[in-house]
């Protein structure tokens, strides 16, 4: 069954108007070529560097309104519905300058982006940035994230594992360990950065916690999630 298409939104209309003038305008054939390379052929580049990038982003949202959550929806979903990386970042830098306009019900466009064309540089944004703001907004979405970890699909399982990389204090450490032990024995080299990563990340607020949970199941984690979760303590 295919996916529901973008929600009608006057606003998404004139940004991606504007959008898909300005960017192909700026775009380098031969720096294409390089990103394609960089990024292991996962999407197509126009070829804009990311100051470049961003400084035309700002010219396409000049006076434009304020967005409420079905703008941000279409927005967003419409950006990844087009070929090039750069249309898919617009959408993601978007969505973490405006995530406070989100409500818990904007959980389930946020899964369809991240399984969608799926890779690390849009992944990991829209984990830490997309949904660990929705989830900060309203902790009963952890809940979701306890079904995601269990996803079949590896970015959603990395979208769990990393969906706390923000939260400092606030970091429900007994949820992220579970969650480190739930996907450790989990073979893809992404999901085994991410365990690694997420526990690094604690541990700089909550350095003993992380070192006592690596010496109580360092033998049920990956030497990879090992490495990266003790490298700066």
């Amino acid at each position: 069954m295919s996916a529901a298409p973008p929600p009608a939104s006057g606003l998404a209309d004139t940004v991606l108007e504007r959008l898909t003038a300005v960017y192909p305008a700026a775009g380098n054939p031969f720096r294409a070529q390089e990103m394609v390379a960089y990024m292991k052929g996962a999407a197509p580049f126009l070829g804009i560097r990311a100051p470049e990038r961003r400084a035309l982003s700002r010219t396409v949202l000049d006076g434009t309104p304020r967005p409420d959550e079905t703008d941000c929806a279409a927005i967003a979903l419409r950006c990844f519905a087009l070929p090039e990386r750069e249309y898919h970042y617009f959408a993601v830098d978007y969505l973490r300058r405006h995530v406070k306009r989100c409500s818990s019900d904007f959980l389930p466009v946020a899964r369809r982006l991240v399984t969608t064309v799926s890779w690390w540089d849009t992944v990991d944004h829209l984990a830490a940035h997309v949904v660990g703001g929705l989830v900060a907004a309203d902790p009963a979405l952890a809940t979701e994230m306890d079904a995601w970890i269990d996803d079949e699909d590896l970015w959603v399982v990395r979208t769990a594992l990393l969906h706390q990389l923000r939260f400092k204090d606030a970091t429900d450490a007994d949820r992220l360990f579970a969650h480190c032990l739930r996907r450790s024995a989990h073979p893809d080299f992404f999901i085994r950065k991410a365990i690694g990563w997420s526990l690094r990340e604690y541990g700089r607020t909550a350095p003993a916690e992380v070192r006592a949970f690596v010496t109580a199941h360092g033998s049920r984690l990956s030497p990879l999630s090992v490495r990266e979760a003790l490298r700066n303590l």
